[in-house]
């Protein structure tokens, strides 16, 4: 493999920790944040920090990690973007934020008019799961840049999945993010089931984990759920740009998604009742509040089943 240069943008807790695994698998990586001090961290790692994304127009490729539509825009076609500098721009661009189809689409267009190859490459995971190196990614865009920068994604967790051309990644991480909502929200109702009717929440959920219906996600949940940690991995707020962008899609696309309507109502609702900034796994304290339940911590030690990253 011919080593490439690589530039990062964005170093909020998931930027930090992806960009990271980069650094010290020992990779050229120059990094760049809105917040200087947050880059600073990857500093002490062993990166290059720099001021702003235009100083990274001359990195083969560029990883970015935003929050919403509007900062990949401006990271990348704003004034002081990654295809500001007339004179050069990244041979390839590998967007990893989570956005709307049309954001990534004007964005790939932008790079196309500067000669850059675009990626869409959505992540499932947060910064504990990509400590625990089991981070996924969906890739959309050209196979051949794809090739070129696998060994990069391999990298930065599980390994990424190509899923075929233009934005149809940023539609499977759409999906993806629709099935943990629903997941959530039911596993939420029927732990609050088991407890009303006398089973402790670690209990049933042992044998839930246990059984077919146990997964990594639902065993990630389970502190979260019997000691009511709900420090924040993905909050409702996120969940809910998530749904709206599902069913937007669903409209669009003419496919019927009752379940997952009810589930956006739901989500809404929680964010009606303040939870904002805490984990999405407050849905259990909704489902709780329904049944007339009050949870109280159980205290105990749960094994969140990614072993290196507790």
């Amino acid at each position: 493999m011919v080593e490439s240069t690589l530039g990062w943008i964005g170093c909020g807790r998931m930027g930090t920790a992806m960009a990271a695994r980069l650094v010290r698998a020992g990779h050229d990586v120059t990094v760049t944040n809105r917040t200087r001090a947050k880059a600073e961290v990857l500093g002490e790692l062993g990166a290059s920090v720099v001021d702003t994304p235009r100083d990274l127009a001359g990195r083969d490729v560029v990883f970015i990690m935003v929050s919403a539509n509007d900062d990949l825009i401006e990271v990348t076609s704003g004034p002081h973007g990654v295809l500001a500098d007339p004179e050069r721009a990244p041979k390839i661009i590998v967007d990893c934020s989570t956005v709307s189809t049309e954001t990534s689409a004007d964005v790939r267009a932008a790079c196309a008019a500067r000669g850059a190859v675009f990626l869409a490459a959505p992540v499932s995971g947060n910064p504990k799961v990509v400590a625990a190196g089991e981070l996924t990614l969906a890739v959309s865009g050209t196979r051949e840049a794809f090739d070129v920068v696998k060994p990069y994604l391999d990298e930065l967790g599980k390994g990424a999945t190509y899923v075929g051309d233009g934005e149809v990644a940023r539609l499977v991480k759409i999906c993806h993010n629709i099935v943990l909502g629903v997941v959530t929200q039911c596993l939420a109702e029927v732990t609050v089931l088991a407890e009303k009717g006398g089973v402790r929440r670690s209990a049933f959920l042992e044998f839930i984990n246990g059984s077919v219906m146990g997964s990594m996600f639902s065993r990630y949940k389970t502190p979260a759920f019997v000691n009511l940690d709900f420090k924040p991995t993905f909050t409702p707020v996120l969940l809910k740009k998530d749904f709206d962008l599902g069913m937007a899609e669903a409209k669009h696309l003419g496919v019927a998604m009752p379940v997952a309507a009810l589930c956006t109502e739901i989500v809404k609702s929680s964010i009606g009742a303040g939870y904002v900034s805490e984990d999405f796994a407050v849905l259990l304290l909704e489902a709780a509040r329904s049944a007339g339940l009050e949870l109280v911590a159980e205290n105990v030690t749960v094994d969140d089943g990614l072993g290196a990253a507790n």
